[in-house]
């Protein structure tokens, strides 16, 4: 029998982060973050990551949105959009402003206090995640970031001190954010916000990011297996940047390629689910010569750790190709020989030339769900676009409601037709917020605007965008109309 309805105890939700909502970045003994040193960006020029903050320079994350000091406002249109849940983050900065401090800050944890109380109050169940780009600035500079093996012990203690303060109002965690996004050590920005890692020029960029993404993945099940013991309700998640790579042809070339690429991503949740360095990762290393630092004890805590749940972001899709077409251009990949990552003709992108791929939504979770017989949950998916208010102030923005109600269809195929257990569906960015990659306030996800521009000028005043009421329409309908 197909099922026809989705299960009652879905999550419907949304979500951010805190370096990209919160601001305050000074306030109540709030330590610097590497997101505090990151400028604003646009669509053609990257963000810049500064040497400590700069006064010629503006870094929009110091005032975001402004939810620090707004979000029990917040929290009502929450509440009256529907949300089952709310994801966010825990600014490791604000619990220890230098990510080495013998003791928390005590301001910092009561502002999540009474930031998960007014969620709970309302009905939303927190669901968060413990490093979300936001690693203590100090972190870096002190140790070099995640390179050093010094930080696996300062995160466990970090995520020891706000499970057992938190334990009895969030049940759902997550360790490390798109832990994968650094896959390839090769964009400065990633390996930034993944791992506090700047690849020094007499380094290997490649080598330094799989011990960085090692030594979180060591981290990430020494805090699985503190939280379970911590509270044996928890669930505790990974959370990946799942963008599946298609092969462009027939020609068998290319399925070897799209093979390839995905193992490069496929190693850090094969970790979390799994418990051990795959072998496709060891042979890789070994033909590379890489000398990897990990000891017994490691691999132990590797196997005692795995994650409950795997938590995804999706926003597109790729293609590889390793036939030379003359119009068909792309960029090299490490993976496999003269193989390129090219355009797909069969779907459209956005502003930003991302992919628009609904179905391949359906296709991770089939694929991801067959690979870990671990129950999913999409924490992001999102349309980031220029929104334009018309002589009324209102925003007509049929486009994103027309994105998203693509891929929960594809979802709800795939929950209702192919049986994978999915938990939630938070979309990304369910209030207007700071562009991780650009930096940008004027590339939108919300449902919710704020009124910012990229150069910080604005009230901050909240409208609802005709998104709202569609997505309030879904969640009241369980997601029977879209």
């Amino acid at each position: 029998m197909i099922k026809k309805e989705m299960p009652k105890d879905f999550l419907w939700g949304g979500a951010v982060a805190a370096h990209q909502i919160e601001g305050a970045w000074q306030e109540a003994g709030k330590g610097m973050s590497i997101a505090d040193v990151m400028t604003a960006g646009s669509n053609l020029e990257n963000r810049m990551i500064t040497d400590g903050v700069l006064d010629n320079q503006y870094y929009p994350n110091h005032e975001a949105i402004d939810f620090y000091h707004r979000y029990r406002d917040d929290i009502q249109l929450f509440k009256r959009l529907g949300l089952k849940c709310f994801r966010t983050s825990i600014n490791w900065s604000r619990i220890f402003p230098n990510g080495d401090d013998e003791l928390p800050n005590e301001a910092g944890l009561q502002f999540y206090d009474d930031l998960f109380d007014e969620l709970l109050k309302n009905g939303i169940e927190p669901v968060i995640t413990l490093s979300h780009f936001e690693i203590p600035y100090h972190l870096y500079k002190a140790y070099g970031g995640f390179k050093n093996k010094k930080l696996i012990d300062f995160f466990v203690n970090y995520a020891d001190v706000v499970m057992r303060r938190f334990k009895d109002k969030v049940t759902y965690w997550l360790t490390f954010n798109e832990i994968n996004n650094q896959a390839d050590g090769q964009h400065q920005l990633h390996t930034w916000t993944n791992s506090a890692v700047l690849v020094q020029p007499n380094e290997n960029a490649e080598e330094v990011i799989y011990q960085a993404g090692l030594n979180e993945l060591i981290a990430s099940a020494k805090v699985v297996k503190l939280g379970h013991e911590i509270n044996p309700d928890f669930k505790i998640g990974a959370m990946m940047a799942y963008v599946p790579v298609y092969p462009f042809s027939a020609n068998p070339e290319d399925q070897m390629a799209a093979s390839k690429v995905m193992e490069r991503r496929y190693f850090y949740s094969d970790i979390h689910a799994r418990g051990e360095i795959p072998s496709y990762t060891l042979a890789y290393w070994k033909q590379k010569g890489y000398q990897m630092s990990y000891t017994e004890s490691e691999l132990q805590a590797l196997k005692e750790g795995t994650v409950d749940f795997i938590g995804f972001s999706y926003y597109m899709s790729a293609t590889v190709t390793t036939q030379k077409i003359d119009d068909l251009t792309g960029y090299d990949i490490p993976d496999f020989p003269q193989a390129k990552i090219v355009k797909n003709p069969y779907v459209e992108a956005s502003d930003w030339g991302w992919q628009i791929d609904p179905v391949g939504l359906r296709y991770v979770l089939n694929t991801v769900y067959q690979r870990y017989n671990l129950p999913l949950f999409i924490v992001e998916n999102g349309f980031g676009a220029y929104d334009k208010q018309d002589d009324s102030g209102q925003i007509h923005d049929e486009y994103r409601i027309a994105y998203l109600k693509a891929h929960i269809q594809e979802m709800k195929k795939a929950i209702l037709e192919d049986g994978v257990p999915v938990m939630g569906y938070t979309p990304w960015g369910i209030i207007d917020l700071v562009s991780f990659g650009t930096g940008e306030m004027e590339k939108r996800y919300g449902m919710i605007y704020v009124d910012k521009d990229n150069t910080g000028e604005g009230t901050l005043q909240r409208g609802l965008k005709d998104s709202f009421a569609w997505y309030q329409k879904v969640i009241q309908t369980n997601g029977q109309e879209l």
